[in-house]
């Protein structure tokens, strides 16, 4: 079903229509009368970007009318915010009727606007630091293709009169909102919705504080696991290495044991060796007494008979024998082996060499 069309509201856009013609047959003549005498100027084809940034501001200019900027019916598809910062004193902006789908996000930089209207566009949604027009105070946004607020819409504390007919809003947004049909409606309308707004933005809040609550349980479970598997990695790395110094102690006190054992056949086969020399030692000493003192007696005799010997073999055959001691031994060794020849078995042996 069609919607009728509100007799204001249709009064508006015919007097916005006859003030656009009239301004744009004014600015005509206006440019006729310019270049009459001198000729058109000729652009130049160097001009820079300044110089046209520098002419479309000094066009918004010409439009400024006190502090008011009429833009509508320029068939504007996008904002020109740069252009708009440089004239503060526009605080009151008329962008009806032209082919706006969006607002810029440095739009929200125009803070010095009192007035706005956006009204008959096809904006969809508003910036979402919107209310950051903290000196908004009217705003129009009638016919438009809102279905919702960004939640700063509660922060315009200065907003006293608010148009939202003929959008597509929300049915809580739309309720709120009512039919704004004339000027107290609107009025009305801004505080509603600014109530409205804030109540959002508590719910929004409480919902972001939520969310941040959820993430930090989150963070904070995701950590507490992260401990328990770093933690579990420790024991198992720990549990490793423990059993890998047991592997080695085992392998250590294996190869101690084999040693031993080795060392212990070494010994069990030395000790009968062993044994029998310590069972021997007493013997063997005793033996080894006699036989030293038996080898003493020997060399003794076998040194004196030696001497006896020489001492004959001087007397008897050398000049020596007319020595008083050679007399001596001569006569004991006549004496001798006289005695001997009278043993018949040693006659053999012992002859006396002056016989031979």
């Amino acid at each position: 079903m069609v919607k009728p069309i509100c007799p204001l509201s249709l009064t508006r856009w015919l007097e916005c229509l006859s003030l656009t013609w009239i301004r744009k047959r004014l600015l005509r003549d206006w440019s006729a009368e310019r270049h009459a005498g001198t000729g058109r100027t000729v652009k130049q084809p160097g001009r820079s970007k300044m110089a046209r940034a520098n002419g479309r501001s000094q066009n918004l200019r010409d439009k400024l009318d006190g502090n008011e900027l009429d833009l509508s019916l320029s068939d504007l598809s996008e904002v020109p915010v740069r252009d708009l910062v440089a004239i503060p004193k526009a605080t009151a902006l008329d962008l009806s009727c032209n082919k706006l789908t969006t607002l810029p996000d440095d739009f929200c930089n125009l803070s010095h606007i009192v007035r706005l209207d956006l009204s008959k566009n096809q904006i969809v949604q508003l910036p979402s630091e919107f209310g950051r027009l903290m000196n908004l105070q009217h705003l129009d946004l009638l016919q438009n293709h809102l279905m919702s607020l960004p939640v700063s819409f509660a922060q315009l504390k200065s907003l006293k009169w608010l148009d939202l007919k003929d959008n597509p809003l929300k049915p809580d947004l739309a309720k709120v909102a009512g039919d704004c049909l004339d000027e107290k409606q609107c009025k009305e309308c801004a505080q509603r919705v600014l109530q409205y707004m804030k109540s959002v933005q508590s719910d929004h809040e409480i919902e972001l504080q939520r969310k941040l609550q959820l993430d930090k349980e989150r963070k904070k479970k995701l950590e507490a696991k992260q401990r328990v598997k770093e933690e579990q990695e420790r024991e198992m790395r720990k549990r490793k290495k423990q059993q890998q110094k047991e592997r080695k102690r085992r392998d250590y006190n294996a190869m101690q044991e084999a040693e031993r054992a080795l060392n212990s056949n070494k010994k069990a086969e030395e000790e009968p060796t062993e044994n029998h020399k310590r069972l021997a030692t007493p013997k063997e000493k005793k033996l080894a007494q006699r036989q030293s003192r038996l080898r003493k007696i020997a060399c003794i005799l076998l040194f004196g008979l030696l001497v006896v010997l020489l001492v004959v073999v001087a007397c008897r055959f050398t000049d020596l024998k007319a020595i008083n001691m050679c007399t001596s031994v001569n006569a004991i060794y006549k004496e001798t082996l006289s005695a001997l020849h009278s043993n018949p078995v040693l006659e053999r042996f012992l002859q006396d060499p002056s016989s031979q």
